[in-house]
């Protein structure tokens, strides 16, 4: 997700510190002593300032309505949180509950660290959360066995952030969640909002994996297949869909500035504003920073995603999980549910403009409202799926050494679409061998 990238507002607390027994409340290595209340301690990863407060007023409603279970909020940052959490692992010093993302959870889970909440997650909160969702939590503990290893609760789709003075201009159907512009539409769209100096769309693809891959699904792509056991590469003509697309925009229609390929997510915003850019495919949390840096009068809206075969993105959630080591996971599981309730998994959601899991959260009035397009994002969280690729043993390294620099050369016109296909699979499949030895 987008906020491993940031740079987290709130100092580091090391966990080391901030979990261990020396005057941050017990640990989960801690028992409570007769009369006192059990104490636990929550890592949390929220960065935004919106968010952290969230954070902070959930901890403290908790704690004020139970004096017999308190909870110490710690902060951490996606910085460096899963070396931390490693060394506070093998420590045995864990957090009790801890916040991270559902690729992190697989390694954890396969080697104990966490403990499988499939039996034990309350029913009103494993109901109010589709199952798309909890697949993202859903791993092996490396004995053959699937757990589920967290509490899935915020994700991230990718919309279109639309400048609607020019979309007027060009007289273009503007699209809705019932009625999405095909990849088709947006390629003509794309064409007639070019005009001199000015592109119909800019693609960032700084780091171009991860929005590839997702969007890949609209045509049923999946770039890994699993036979037998073992997992390969896969790119054939569902995972070239995107990738071609993408590129005759970039280098046959011309309505894509080839020199945005080298930005990142945020970096087209000051085109954008200026009318360089009219579209921008991105995540839907940078609906945050329009808000709060285009200029006055500036008239935007929020597109939901384009549709292949269908509308289907890669889902990577945010999850909470109970360190296996905790002396009180029935108290931690209470927490998270009370933390991750409908009307708080909304406050969550809004502090961080990502889109929650729960149902009940997704229709609360405040994720359903048309201002800054949350009515469309929400929408957008219907078409989550579990991201193929979070399955795949080795795809990090996969994903850096191999996928990154082929498709920042197919984008940048330096390969074509086969040789790209090529050195994905035969590149990619030398990577995942080692991981299934």
């Amino acid at each position: 997700m987008r906020i491993k990238s940031a740079l987290a507002a709130a100092a580091i607390v090391a966990l080391a510190a901030g979990c261990g027994g020396g005057g941050g409340g017990a640990s989960s290595g801690e028992s409570a002593k007769p009369g006192e209340p059990v104490k636990l301690n929550f890592l949390s990863l929220a960065w935004q300032k919106e968010s952290v407060a969230a954070n902070k007023q959930l901890v403290d409603e908790w704690n004020k309505a139970n004096p017999t279970i308190q909870v110490t909020y710690v902060q951490g940052s996606w910085d460096n949180v899963n070396d931390q959490l490693v060394t506070s692992f093998e420590g045995g010093d864990p957090p009790d509950v801890i916040h991270d993302d559902s690729p992190a959870l697989s390694g954890f889970a396969s080697k104990g660290y966490l403990l499988d909440l499939k039996d034990k997650v309350p029913a009103d909160l494993k109901s109010d959360i589709p199952q798309p969702a909890w697949d993202t939590v859903t791993f092996d503990d490396g004995k053959g066995n699937q757990g589920v290893y967290g509490v899935p609760f915020l994700q991230e789709s990718q919309v279109i952030i639309a400048n609607k003075k020019l979309l007027d201009a060009a007289k273009v159907r503007v699209p809705t969640s019932d009625n999405p512009w095909t990849w088709d539409e947006f390629a003509e769209v794309s064409k007639k909002l070019t005009k001199s100096g000015a592109y119909g769309v800019a693609w960032p693809m700084k780091s171009p994996v991860n929005k590839t891959l997702n969007l890949a699904l609209n045509f049923g792509g999946t770039f890994f297949q699993t036979a037998d056991g073992k997992t390969t590469v896969k790119v054939g003509p569902e995972e070239k869909q995107v990738l071609q697309r993408i590129h005759d925009q970039l280098y046959k229609d011309k309505s894509a500035d080839t020199s945005a390929l080298g930005m990142g997510t945020a970096d087209p915003l000051p085109g954008f504003f200026a009318g360089k850019y009219a579209m921008l495919p991105v995540g839907v949390y940078l609906r945050q920073q329009v808000v709060e840096q285009a200029p006055k009068g500036f008239d935007w809206v929020t597109l939901p995603p384009l549709k292949g075969t269908t509308s289907e993105q890669g889902a990577v959630s945010q999850t909470l999980s109970v360190a296996a080591d905790s002396k009180h996971p029935d108290e931690a599981l209470k927490f998270i549910s009370f933390f991750l309730n409908g009307a708080n998994q909304a406050k969550l959601a809004k502090g961080d403009w990502l889109l929650p899991t729960s149902t009940k959260a997704a229709a609360d009035p405040a994720m359903t409202t048309t201002e800054n397009g949350w009515d469309v994002a929400t929408a957008s969280g219907k078409n989550l799926v579990v991201a193929p690729f979070l399955k795949v043993n080795g795809f990090d390294e996969w994903k850096s050494k191999v996928a990154t620099p082929v498709l920042q050369q197919y984008y940048g016109n330096k390969i074509s679409i086969d040789e790209a296909a090529a050195k994905l699979v035969a590149d990619g499949n030398k990577v995942l061998e080692r991981y299934q030895r």
